[in-house]
């Protein structure tokens, strides 16, 4: 395992962890600031953290109200 974790080019991985960190609290904080979403709220949060990277993605399609 260690062997492992030294071989890996974290050059490459640490923008994704970073781009998906960010696409997380993004969601999230537009989530808890909405006043209408598609579905329950509670839902969502759960969605948007438990499903990782699918999740905000998700919530940004699906359960994000149109403003009009």
């Amino acid at each position: 395992m260690q062997q492992l974790v030294s071989t890996v080019d974290w050059r490459l991985i640490l923008p994704v962890i970073v781009a998906q960190l960010l696409l997380l609290a993004v969601a999230l904080i537009d989530c808890i600031r909405a006043e209408r979403t598609r579905g329950a709220k509670w839902i969502w949060i759960l969605v948007i953290v438990l499903l990782q990277l699918i999740g905000p993605v998700l919530y940004f399609v699906f359960g994000k109200e149109k403003s009009s």
